[in-house]
C-alpha cells in the first residue's frame, strides 16, 4: 500500500473513537403482498434497517475532515441499501464525470429505439473542442473522420475525449436532453452544464471563440486575461458550478444503474463493462482496488489556477468477489493539495471500504 494511503488509514484508525459521521440507514419497506383473504393476520418480527459499518463511517468522516479543500465523499451499499457520506450533500464541480449522464442519455435513446450504436457519424474540424481530445488528430481535411455512435461513446468514457463527448451530446439533442434524462429518472441533485466549450470558457473568464479550439488558442487567450478576472471567474465557478452535483446523488445514481433501474439489461451491462475498461485515473480510486475485485469508474479534472484545482473527481462501482458491491463518489471541488495527496485520499476511501466489507 502506498505510504500516503497507509498514513491516512492509520490516522483514521487512531482517531476512530468519539468521532461523528453522517450515516444514513436504509428504510425497510414491508412486503406489498398482504395475508390471504379471510386469513388471520400473522404477527411478524420487526425488520431491522441495515446499518452501515461504524468503522467505515468514522474513517470517511476523518479522511474528509483532514483533507485541505472542499471535498465530498459518498459510499452506498448496492445490496444492503445503507450509505455513508462526509460533505456528500454539497454541490461540487463534476467536470468529466458528467460524461456519464451523456452516455446514459445515449443508451436510453438506444433503449427507446431512437438510435443504434452502429449509426454513422462524421466528425469535422468544427466539432473540435479543447483540452483532452485524442480523436481530433484523426480529423483530416474536409472529408472529416467517419466513425459511429458506439466508437464515440467508447472514446468519451474510456479516454475522456471531450470532442467525442460533445458530438454525442449534440447527437441526442444537446444539454436539455441530458437534463431531461436526469429529471425523468429522478437522479436528484445533479446539474448538467452547457457543454465543454462554454463550461471551460466561463470557468476561465472567457467568451468562447471558435479559434480557441486550435493550437494553443484557448491557453493563449486565457493567459492574456488580467489575473483578477481569472480569479474572479474561478471563484464564481467553484461557488456555484453549472455542472455541480452532490456526491450522494451520484452514488445513488450509480447504485441504481447497477441494480438495473435506469437502463435496459443490455445497455446496463454495456455501460458498466465500458467503465471497467477505462484508461483514466489509474492512481485514483483504482490504485487501491485489490486483486479479485472489479472496478468501473469515470474521472473528472478541472482547470488549475494559482496552485488550486476546480474539480478533481472519481466516481465508480466497486464490486467484491462475492458479487456484492458499492457505489462510491469522491469529489474534490477546490484544493491546493498536490495530485499525490488527492490520489491518496481516494485510495484511502477504497481501502476502508474493502477493509469493512461484510461478505
Amino acid at each position: 500500500m502506498p505510504k500516503p494511503v497507509a498514513a491516512l488509514l492509520l490516522t483514521a484508525a487512531l482517531c476512530a473513537c468519539g468521532q461523528d459521521a453522517n450515516v444514513h440507514l436504509a428504510r425497510v419497506v414491508p412486503s406489498a403482498s398482504g395475508p390471504a383473504p379471510f386469513a388471520r393476520p400473522q404477527a411478524t418480527p420487526a425488520q431491522r434497517p441495515v446499518a452501515a459499518p461504524s468503522a467505515l463511517a468514522t474513517s470517511v468522516a476523518i479522511l474528509a475532515r483532514q483533507f485541505d479543500g472542499r471535498v465530498g465523499i459518498a459510499v452506498r451499499s448496492i445490496d444492503r441499501g445503507w450509505s455513508v457520506d462526509a460533505g456528500g450533500e454539497q454541490r461540487l464541480p463534476q467536470q468529466s464525470v458528467s460524461k456519464l449522464w451523456v452516455a446514459m442519455t445515449v443508451l436510453d435513446y438506444r433503449d427507446r429505439g431512437r438510435l443504434r450504436l452502429t449509426d454513422p457519424v462524421t466528425l469535422y474540424r468544427d466539432d473540435i473542442t479543447l483540452f483532452h481530445q485524442p480523436i481530433a488528430g484523426l480529423i483530416k481535411g474536409d472529408q472529416g473522420y467517419p466513425t459511429t455512435v458506439g466508437e464515440l461513446l467508447q472514446r468519451a468514457l474510456t479516454m475522456s475525449d471531450n470532442t467525442a463527448n460533445d458530438r454525442l451530446l449534440r447527437y441526442v439533442g444537446g444539454p436539455n436532453s441530458v437534463r431531461d434524462f436526469i429529471q425523468r429518472k429522478g437522479l436528484g441533485d445533479i446539474r448538467f452544464g452547457p457543454g465543454e466549450r462554454l463550461l471551460q470558457s466561463q470557468t476561465a473568464g472567457l467568451v468562447w471563440q471558435p479559434s480557441y479550439a486550435f493550437g494553443n488558442g484557448f491557453m493563449i487567450a486565457r493567459d492574456r486575461l488580467p489575473r483578477a478576472d481569472r480569479i474572479a471567474a474561478f471563484e464564481r465557478y467553484v461557488a456555484d458550478p453549472p455542472d455541480g452535483a452532490a456526491p450522494v446523488a451520484i452514488a445513488g445514481a450509480l447504485a441504481r444503474l447497477k441494480r438495473g433501474d435506469l437502463l435496459s439489461p443490455e445497455s446496463t451491462n454495456y455501460l458498466i463493462s465500458t467503465m471497467e475498461s477505462s484508461h483514466t485515473g489509474k492512481q485514483r480510486m483504482r490504485g487501491a482496488v485489490p486483486p479479485g475485485w472489479s472496478f468501473g469508474h469515470k474521472t473528472g479534472t478541472g482547470q488549475d489556477l494559482a496552485g488550486r484545482t476546480a474539480g478533481y473527481n472519481d466516481v465508480g462501482l466497486l464490486m467484491a468477489p462475492d458479487g456484492s458491491g458499492y457505489a462510491i463518489a469522491i469529489m474534490i471541488g477546490d484544493t491546493p493539495r498536490p495530485i499525490p495527496a488527492r490520489q491518496a485520499l481516494m485510495q484511502a476511501v477504497v481501502a476502508s471500504v474493502v477493509a469493512n466489507h461484510r461478505g
